[in-house]
């Protein structure tokens, strides 16, 4: 019955789509709000709020999925729908992390500009699993990130080529604040090398350890759409004995459950680890906070991680 509700709710996604592509046909593809701004719609905050950045007062940016929002299992709704038949330009991150809106963003570039931001890295930047499925989490490495916004602001420069200078200038003055944080980020390798083990709910933050010297494990997959077993938390809780961690994470986007499971079932074989607080993975914080920015989400990760893995918290 399950998967007969999934399947009528993807067949009302598409025909949805087709009638909204119909209602626009014959239209220009370029059309801007009466304000006279480009309509920006995104998936996630991490492409959306570096763009409102950029963009400045050029720019109407609408992200569709918000704090605590999981991109692996979102599907897309009436209200998506017509954000998206309202938008000029569409940016999604592409390499599977909306899989289930992927035919939709294909149908939606038959009429306007829709760019997977992730798909423009070099096959060899990026990360594969075991079975040699591949990270979508580039976020978490600075460089690659840089890369994908600098792919996003080419094409804004392409739909409107009386703005390029403008975007072309706020796109130095970010990425110079996100090479200061790079620097920042240099501190994580004070922690002891021996406790330089990031232990979270999924494994979202493979780039994030490649790019600073981490090893990370997660409890889940690439994807939360995988189960955690019994075997995998007596895994990680091996892990935990064997490096001696400290300290353990939850995510913002995911249940907290699993991972204190392992605190407790570290602690009922002697091993004492802590909550080593909040991270945020794939969803960033509320609107407004500095954790709902792309750079604030960074530093607090990076501030988070540091002082709970440290020895002392210095």
């Amino acid at each position: 019955m399950k998967n007969v509700m999934k399947k009528m709710g993807c067949l009302f996604l598409i025909s949805a789509l087709l009638v909204l592509s119909a209602c626009s046909s014959g239209q220009e593809a370029s059309k801007r709000s009466k304000d006279g701004k480009i309509n920006v719609v995104t998936t996630i905050a991490q492409i959306g709020e570096p763009l409102s950045v950029i963009g400045g007062d050029r720019l109407n940016v609408k992200s569709l999925m918000g704090p605590s929002v999981d991109p692996h299992l979102y599907k897309a709704t009436q209200s998506d729908m017509e954000t998206l038949e309202e938008a000029d330009i569409i940016f999604y991150n592409g390499l599977h992390l909306e899989a289930n809106m992927v035919e939709i963003f294909e149908k939606i570039s038959e009429s306007k500009p829709v760019l997977a931001v992730g798909e423009t890295i070099p096959e060899e930047s990026l990360l594969k699993d075991e079975k040699g499925v591949v990270d979508p989490h580039i976020w978490f490495d600075l460089d690659l990130w840089q890369q994908a916004l600098d792919a996003a602001v080419e094409q804004l420069k392409e739909f409107s080529p009386e703005d390029a200078d403008y975007f072309e200038e706020n796109k130095k003055k970010y990425f110079a604040r996100l090479a200061d944080l790079k620097k920042e980020a240099e501190k994580l390798a004070d922690i002891p090398e021996s406790q330089r083990v990031l232990v979270t709910a999924h494994d979202a933050f493979g780039y994030f350890g490649r790019m600073h010297g981490i090893k990370v494990v997660g409890l889940q997959g690439l994807s939360t759409d995988s189960e955690i077993g019994i075997t995998d938390i007596h895994d990680t809780i091996d892990i935990i004995k064997k490096y001696k961690v400290p300290a353990v994470f939850i995510e913002s986007s995911i249940n907290e459950k699993s991972i204190k499971a392992v605190i407790e079932g570290a602690k009922s074989e002697g091993i004492n680890v802590t909550l080593g607080g909040e991270l945020y993975s794939d969803a960033m914080g509320e609107e407004g906070t500095e954790e709902g920015t792309y750079i604030g989400m960074y530093r607090h990760n990076i501030n988070t991680i540091y002082e709970a893995l440290s020895e002392g918290g210095k």
